[in-house]
């Protein structure tokens, strides 16, 4: 990228936002929950719906690469980093509110786990499914996350986001469930690269939160003891296939403990790619294809990323 036109998106970045919320050559080891990738050219955390549209268009103007992310818990960073605008909701993008009843919005930075306990303690069921899930709403309508049985289509609302126009202007909209095409890992926003803003979720209202409590306690068990949480990772590294897991077809095809450099397909759960210690990205991103590349050829199934990819990454 041209570091003179980067140089003048990043003083339109500070007319918006202000000095405080813009970083440059930002370590993006730093926002991933890999612990990996290289340096984001311009990294700004904005602090309103205004701030983020108008980074947006200065950045589509401008003809600047830009990305949107939260917590980046799915993320893996090219260790040559990001040479455009990273755009973090994940700062002051975390508000959550009771709209009714059973009624709750949150911003698209909100942590699902405080989202899920909001609900609980609201007296409100459904969200009990993402109390572990360790990434923030907008990325998780996004690719409609899940866990244990449940999904976020089975309490979304619906959600206000942006998006670019025939005219390639970018406008604010609202979805409702049938609009957000949620599938599984998939979803309308994902597919027209939208970026969400806030999202509504109708839940079930309980007398007390016992039962909640209870369910939310027995998944994180569940994960304690399936998941090698005392790592870091993207969570699962893979989709699901159409016939079985994952999980089971690489541990049936002998790679559970396969190493790349740092970068680990975990002993504990082969669904999880994992860095044991000094991984990069290029570990991570060669230990996917290593695994993709056995699998397809002992079981005739092409497995399916479910980690995004934000850079160059190797051949």
């Amino acid at each position: 990228m041209n570091r003179r036109l980067l140089e003048k998106v990043k003083k339109g970045i500070i007319s918006i936002c202000g000095g405080k919320n813009v970083l440059t050559d930002e370590p993006m080891s730093s926002h991933t929950t890999f612990m990996t990738g290289g340096k984001a050219a311009i990294f700004v955390s904005p602090e309103s719906e205004e701030e983020l549209i108008s980074l947006i268009c200065l950045c589509s103007d401008s003809g600047v690469d830009f990305c949107v992310i939260g917590k980046g818990s799915n993320l893996l960073v090219s260790d040559e980093g990001f040479d455009g605008v990273i755009i973090c909701l994940h700062r002051s993008f975390g508000s959550i509110r009771k709209l009714e009843d059973d009624l709750i919005e949150a911003d698209a930075g909100a942590m699902l786990s405080v989202l899920a306990l909001f609900a609980a303690e609201n007296c409100l069921s459904g969200l009990e499914f993402a109390s572990g899930i360790p990434g923030t709403v907008g990325g998780a309508v996004n690719i409609n996350a899940g866990a244990y049985g449940g999904e976020i289509s089975d309490v979304f609302e619906s959600c206000r986001y942006i998006v670019r126009n025939d005219e390639g202007k970018y406008i604010l909209k609202t979805a409702t469930k049938e609009e957000a095409g949620l599938e599984y890992r998939n979803s309308f926003f994902k597919k027209n690269g939208a970026i969400i803003i806030s999202a509504r979720f109708r839940l079930k209202k309980e007398n007390d939160s016992e039962d909640i409590y209870s369910l939310m306690k027995e998944l994180a068990q569940k994960r304690i003891n399936k998941q090698p949480l005392n790592y870091p990772s993207a969570g699962s590294a893979f989709k699901r296939p159409q016939n079985g897991y994952a999980a089971a077809l690489i541990e049936e095809c002998g790679l559970k403990g396969l190493t790349v450099g740092g970068a680990q397909v975990s002993e504990k759960h082969s669904g999880f790619i994992i860095n044991i210690g000094g991984a990069t990205s290029t570990d991570v991103y060669r230990l996917i294809k290593k695994v993709q590349k056995e699998v397809l050829a002992q079981k005739g199934i092409m497995l399916e990323p479910e980690i995004c990819f934000i850079g160059t990454m190797p051949e």
